[in-house]
């Protein structure tokens, strides 16, 4: 939920080791012993499941296998993977909609990391150069856009980096940037909304509004609290990690702001150097820091810093998969309403109680199996969506929503046919929900469709119940909300039971080995099959509608990306 196709016939069925066995007899026992397995709890909750409620356990099963190793983007456990859901579309009656007539979108991916340790080096005003030193003052950024990067210019602080006219705050304010570096601290001030702190939090957004301002790079700036979460010497650990963009048509990878590059951080010793002699001290801006509503001066610090940067970019392919359920209206139908759930994991990883493969049980192939199942309760109703349906799985949303920012950038279809987007990812379903949740919803009329369908399927509908973490930002549905369209983000909800398991998840298999169908809490695979019942009864409502969902009037997001009814 946050990294050449293979047919899926090449694989030989006796290498599929899955993650669990065959059901248990219906003579298992009906009640468990206290010390009983997860392992037997499942084979035994499991046992002589209804048909419905077998094709999902059945996509899970595979999709969450060792075989599939994960299924990181751009490997080629990912792509049989792509293949197996392709195969899926089919049996649902989609047609495709991907690249070149087939149920695949070619997305061209790098790979890209620092190659070297780079080097920053600071004068002070009227002083001599020196150095910084790596991992103690500094650690570089790769620049996904170029080999090379070399920028030698004033360096600017702008506190967190944000204008914000609806929230009454400018960070810019009494400083030009143009042809600085500009410094900040990572996140958004606590007084801003949920969502909207998300947003304006988010780095590449800050270098968006940097590079209108005229900025030539920037530097995220240790603050007292992220030292406190994760020391600047752990993070040079990982310095030279990869990551992972979407590639432009000449090879290079996409970068929001790509003339405003991330150009490395530095610790708060290393600040603390480029403050010295400044207006305002790097002491009264540490205490500053300190406070939830902190506002910060501007300051053009006195010095210069020239940063020399090298990165490595290697190119790597994967696949988004498209199948189109076309609406039978003869207006309606050019309208599409986009379901989208991601279908990467993290792949193998740092090994945990012997086991490194992350499978990715909850995250995202229940999504995917719901999405799945989503497409053929519509065949099996006889009954056409007035609008047209596209189902796209996505790659790399665990790279940063890569493929479905490349999707929302070169869509397969027109982009202004694109009226909705409702997004699955990471559904807990080990128990029986009571409501349901859509991210976003008070946002657009989607609210209205959502709040309809759970009615009709009998349970309540509950506002976000975690509202500081910004969820409504941190799934593919962003993308679209980016291009201006209106999106929600479908979770069970959180009352009764539900609070408890999915705190569960969160704290011991989230992006971890366990996420797997042996390992986590017994999945209800009835609840499973009332949350495709969910999402099918949503998608009706919006394909069926009489009019094209819109924005709310004023809505932040939808009038910052000059969405449909917004203004």
């Amino acid at each position: 939920m946050l990294r050449t196709a293979a047919l899926l016939l090449a694989l030989p069925l006796s290498s599929i080791a899955f993650a669990q066995t065959a059901p248990a007899p219906a003579s298992a026992p009906a009640a468990a012993a206290p010390t009983e397995s997860v392992a037997t709890i499942n084979a035994r909750v499991n046992a002589a499941l209804p048909a419905d409620q077998a094709a999902m356990k059945a996509h899970v099963m595979f999709l969450s296998s060792d075989a599939m190793q994960g299924r990181e983007a751009g490997t080629e456990s990912y792509n049989v993977a792509a293949q197996y859901v392709a195969s899926q579309f089919y049996s649902a009656g989609l047609t495709p909609a991907g690249t070149d007539g087939s149920y695949l979108q070619t997305v061209p991916l790098v790979s890209y990391k620092p190659a070297s340790k780079g080097s920053f080096r600071y004068t002070p005003r009227g002083g001599s150069a020196a150095p910084l030193v790596f991992g103690e003052e500094y650690l570089p950024a790769p620049d996904p856009s170029r080999a090379k990067t070399v920028v030698d210019a004033p360096v600017v602080f702008v506190g967190y980096g944000i204008d914000a006219p609806r929230f009454k705050r400018n960070d810019y304010a009494g400083v030009d940037v143009k042809g600085k570096i500009v410094a900040f601290f990572a996140g958004a001030p606590a007084s801003f909304p949920g969502e909207e702190r998300a947003h304006f939090g988010n780095a590449a957004n800050k270098a968006v509004a940097a590079q209108a301002k005229g900025a030539v790079g920037y530097l995220t700036l240790e603050s007292p609290t992220s030292a406190k979460v994760r020391p600047f010497s752990r993070l040079a650990e990982s310095y030279d990690s990869a990551r992972m963009t979407w590639a432009r048509p000449d090879g290079t990878g996409f970068f929001a702001a790509p003339d405003a590059p991330a150009l490395g951080s530095l610790s708060m010793t290393g600040a603390e150097k480029l403050f010295a002699g400044a207006r305002t001290s790097w002491a009264s801006v540490v205490k500053t820091a300190e406070t939830p509503a902190a506002r910060f001066k501007a300051v053009e610090l006195p010095g210069r810093l020239a940063i020399e940067l090298a990165t490595t970019i290697a190119p790597v392919t994967s696949y988004n998969v498209a199948g189109m359920l076309e609406g039978s209206d003869p207006q309606r139908k050019n309208e599409v309403v986009v379901l989208t759930a991601h279908l990467d994991h993290v792949g193998v990883g740092t090994p945990k109680n012997g086991d490194a493969i992350y499978n990715g049980a909850m995250d995202n192939a229940v999504g995917i199996a719901a999405m799945i199942e989503e497409a053929k309760r519509f065949k099996a109703s006889g009954t056409p969506p007035k609008r047209s349906i596209l189902f796209l799985a996505v790659t790399a949303e665990e790279k940063g929503l890569v493929g479905a920012d490349y999707f929302a950038h070169n869509p397969s279809i027109a982009k202004e046919r694109m009226v909705a987007n409702v997004n699955l990812d990471m559904p807990i379903i080990t128990y029986k929900f009571e409501d349901v949740i859509a991210f976003g919803a008070e946002r657009s009329t989607l609210g209205g469709y959502v709040k309809a369908a759970a009615a009709k399927l009998g349970v309540t509908f509950s506002p976000d119940p975690m509202p500081d973490q910004g969820l409504f930002t941190r799934s593919d549905h962003y993308r679209f909300v980016q291009q201006g369209i209106p999106s929600v983000f479908l979770w069970p909800g959180t009352k009764g039971p539900g609070k408890a398991a999915v705190d569960e998840f969160f704290a011991k298999h989230y992006h971890q080995p366990s996420d797997s169908m042996g390992q986590v809490p017994a999945i209800d695979w009835e609840s499973g099959t009332r949350f495709i019942e969910a999402n099918y009864m949503i998608a009706r409502e919006i394909a069926d509608a009489p009019e094209r969902p819109e924005w709310n009037k004023g809505d932040f997001f939808g009038t910052l990306y000059e969405g449909y009814g917004a203004k």
